[in-house]
């Protein structure tokens, strides 16, 4: 028995997304956002500056928080699977506003991430190309400032980062191309990067110095957040960003053939496969060089150097690899936000132009232009540790209402038929909505006063726009009423009901 409708795009005009993703490439999406900037610049930063070599234990708690919203994220996409994501399931449970809330901070999730990503895959090709003799002006190859707290602005001399703009843009002409051509580059990129990380994990482990993780939680440096137990889940927040693949997933339930089934096989295990990644690579590369000099735009291949002087050669295919990886990365997250903007367009939240489709490429071609020369802008002049912290905070609110939503589904809808069940559910979603509060908690507070600022441009939006232009969600969840008693499968019975969806 399916949960969706006949049509999914019933009540709008055109054409519509096109059904060409089998659970392989669903992983492949999941897998490709994920292992990225976590791995190759955020794991140098987060051990610098908050965890030291306990960052290792920082990924795994937020691995575990991000598989408890990971469940409820699954048993949504199988009973909604349209494009949407977190967006649609809390418009469709919990109403209007916090559905335009949980989507604005999808913004930060995805669009500004996209950013935050292209300037980590600056720093790399930036290096593998002086690698190779080919130097790139600084000028034109950094952000022009950096940001202390909310109003230590530092020159960096820089006018431009190009590389990551240019990267930007490039990804997104690929998305206006068409959905299977896009993800069939992805899982090409995918595997390149996976073979890379394998082979700096089995390497790295032959040139770990024991000394590098004494004391493998560094002692707190007497003030919240820097280093001690204070410190890892102070990483664990920041970090978080880096798991973001899996919800990318779930905003592609509308160009999968069989969404109910495939997609939480492919949230699931993109979720498992890089939590064990992250944490292999985080030990590894904490132990090849004192964690104080990690904070660099390219960690991984520096940390390799630093041990092994004559494997410079790996160094250079962990550049190559990163450029290839954190690239995979960018488009993904390009993809996911394009397919936000479509489903909020399709609620008349924002201008409708977000969500029109391109007659031969059946794509929404004008809401990625507009998504990728934004995300280029920030790529080129925003720094990457404020973009990093501003995505975690914003992506932990919306994991926390996915957990919420679940819940109140099933006391809304407890019959509703739900190909996928979140196991547990009564301690799952709640511990996991804890964990995303614990989470957001930790981190710093100018990154809850940036939160609160565009917050408040969220709600100006939407109450200048968006209230006045909006539509009931196109997807209503109807509770099914109780009857008498019938034989199996039949009117009343007790066999578990479908959930109603309503288009509009």
């Amino acid at each position: 028995m399916s949960s969706l409708p006949e049509n999914v795009e019933a009540g709008r005009d055109g054409p519509a997304l096109r059904r060409t993703l089998g659970p392989l490439h669903l992983i492949a999406v999941g897998i490709g956002a994920i292992i990225g900037a976590g791995i190759f610049v955020v794991t140098g930063h987060a051990a610098a500056s908050y965890a030291g070599p306990g960052v290792v234990i920082s990924f795994g708690f937020a691995g575990l928080s991000c598989l408890l919203a990971a469940l409820c994220y699954a048993e949504y996409a199988s009973m909604i699977p349209v494009a949407g994501s977190a967006y649609t399931y809390t418009y469709a449970t919990l109403g209007r506003l916090p559905g335009w809330m949980v989507g604005w901070n999808l913004v930060l999730e995805y669009l500004v991430s996209a950013a935050a990503v292209a300037t980590g895959w600056s720093g790399y090709l930036i290096d593998l190309l002086g690698r190779l003799g080919v130097p790139i002006s600084a000028r034109l190859a950094a952000t022009p400032f950096a940001l202390h707290g909310l109003t230590g602005f530092t020159a960096t001399g820089a006018f431009f980062n190009l590389p990551a703009a240019v990267l930007v843009l490039v990804m997104t002409s690929l998305l206006v191309v068409g959905i299977r051509v896009s993800v069939s580059i992805n899982s090409v990129m995918v595997v390149i990067k996976l073979a890379i990380v394998m082979l700096v994990i089995g390497v790295g482990f032959a040139y770990i110095a024991p000394v590098n993780h004494t004391p493998f939680i560094p002692t707190n440096a007497g003030q919240f957040g820097h280093f001690g137990w204070s410190g890892v889940f102070r990483a664990t927040g920041v970090i978080f960003f880096a798991y973001l693949g899996f919800d990318a997933v779930s905003v592609l339930a509308q160009e999968a053939r069989n969404p109910q089934r495939d997609v939480p096989i492919g949230i699931l295990t993109a979720v498992v496969v890089c939590t064990a990644l992250y944490m292999l690579m985080s030990y590894v590369v904490t132990g090849l060089t004192p964690y104080t000099s990690l904070n660099v735009a390219n960690p991984v291949s520096m940390a390799i150097e630093q041990a092994a002087p004559g494997m410079r050669w790996l160094a250079c295919v962990i550049n190559a690899g990163a450029v290839v990886g954190l690239a995979s990365v960018v488009l993904v997250l390009l993809l996911a936000q394009s397919r936000i903007f479509y489903a909020m367009s399709s609620d008349g939240v924002i201008p409708a132009l977000f969500g029109r489709i391109h007659p031969r490429f059946r794509t929404p071609y004008l809401g990625t232009i507009v998504n990728g020369v934004i995300a280029a802008l920030l790529a080129g002049v925003v720094p990457l540790d404020i973009l990093g912290e501003l995505i975690s905070i914003g992506t932990l609110a919306a994991f926390a209402f996915v957990c919420l939503g679940v819940l109140v589904l099933r006391l809304k809808a407890p019959l509703a038929h739900r190909p996928f069940r979140t196991p547990f559910v009564w301690l799952v979603a709640p511990l996991g909505g804890a964990l995303c509060g614990v989470m957001m908690a930790s981190l710093p507070l100018d990154t809850w006063v940036r939160l609160l600022v565009w917050s408040l441009i969220g709600l100006a939006i939407y109450c200048f726009y968006g209230v006045r232009h909006s539509r009931p969600s196109r997807w209503s969840i109807a509770v099914p009423q109780a009857a008498a008693p019938a034989k199996v499968g039949g009117p009343g019975s007790d066999e578990p009901t479908a959930l109603k969806l309503r288009s509009l």
